[in-house]
């Protein structure tokens, strides 16, 4: 059996930050709303830790995003597939990430992909052509986090 697995990305603005890589990954955010009502209603978590993003209730400082062909779980939202969490933490990125992610273009459209991302928030910092071994662009999501567009 294969573990299960999330990606845990720190932000500084989770559910803005959610939205990005949701639209880049062509990924669905998480809806906890059913939870975070039945958490609060059970008197198990206080108005301090409950956020509205986009309308919905959340998590203060979470949101998640995940595939939308992988099941999850109707009760809390949470997917039980690919899924990416970004949780806020009180210090900035300092320095070059030590994982990132590859999004990859339909064959001949990297210009396209690359023009879609940029449209959604994420900067070019520079052109990768290794002939046959490659050819991207890394590129920095709205909160400066590295990724390639393949």
């Amino acid at each position: 059996m294969a573990v299960t697995w999330k990606l845990v990305i720190d932000s500084s603005n989770a559910p803005a930050l959610a939205d990005f890589w949701a639209a880049a990954l062509e990924y669905e955010v998480e809806d906890p709303s059913a939870l975070v009502e039945q958490l609060l209603a059970a008197g198990h978590i206080g108005d301090e830790a409950v956020a509205e993003h986009r309308g919905r209730k959340t998590f203060r400082g979470y949101a998640a995003v995940r595939h939308p062909e992988d099941p999850f779980d109707a009760a809390s939202g949470v997917g039980r597939g690919r899924r990416v969490l970004f949780q806020d933490v009180p210090e900035g990125k300092t320095g070059k990430n030590r994982l990132h992610i590859d999004v990859h273009s339909e064959p001949g459209g990297l210009d396209a992909l690359v023009a879609r991302l940029e449209k959604l928030g994420a900067t070019r910092v520079r052109e990768v052509d290794r002939g046959i071994e490659g050819h991207w662009w890394l590129m920095r999501d709205p909160e400066g986090n590295e990724f390639c567009a393949v």
